[in-house]
């Protein structure tokens, strides 16, 4: 199993798509198997056109199937992420994030493009079926600087959120494996009983 990191910026190389690497950098130092998907890659007509049988669409799509938690990265234009990404997750079934652990993470020119995470791009990852969807990681263009000698430079504070969100996602996998290998069933809230 791993985590699928989906990168959606449409310009190469991208803030968004640096802070995604990073990410998975730092998911890897923790024992963690990755894979990346940079949706410019795929044939830009089979986006544009929803060609669902195109082989590298196929292919992709079998990346998120197998992925147990996924990290989509995206710059916020106009209070929404990108076209491209969106290109893409118009691509997959109603229940493509089944079962995912989510992160969100986005990058902008300001901090009054932070909110777009929960307003636009959450709702598609819970309709998607993504069992849990962590808490977003937004940056602003300021906050994650690329230096000349190709190293990233992030805020103290991204830095922080950053940690915070690959110890959680890691734990979280962690006990969603432990409760599959323990053989636990998840109750159906029809089943819950609550005794005030």
């Amino acid at each position: 199993m791993s985590i699928l990191l989906l990168a959606g910026s449409p310009s190469s190389p991208s803030r968004s798509t640096r802070l995604l690497h990073h990410v998975g950098e730092r998911l890897a130092e923790l024992g963690n198997r990755t894979v990346r998907i940079q949706v410019t890659d795929l044939p830009a007509e089979a986006l544009l056109h929803a060609d669902f049988n195109q082989s590298d669409i196929q292919h992709a799509k079998a990346l998120v199937q197998a992925a147990e938690a996924v990290v989509v990265a995206t710059p916020v234009y106009k209070a929404a992420y990108s076209g491209v990404l969106k290109a893409f997750l118009d691509l997959l079934p109603q229940d493509g994030f089944a079962g995912k652990l989510v992160l969100p993470l986005a990058t902008g020119g300001s901090q009054s493009h932070m909110l777009a995470l929960d307003y636009a791009l959450r709702p598609v990852l819970s309709a998607l079926g993504a069992r849990h969807v962590l808490p977003s990681i937004y940056a602003t263009d300021a906050q994650v600087v690329w230096t000349p000698e190709n190293t990233l430079q992030l805020d103290p504070a991204i830095a922080a959120r950053i940690s915070a969100g690959v110890e959680q996602l890691t734990a979280s996998l962690a006990a969603v494996r432990a409760a599959a290998h323990a053989g636990a069933a998840p109750v159906p809230f029809s089943q819950v009983r609550c005794s005030v």
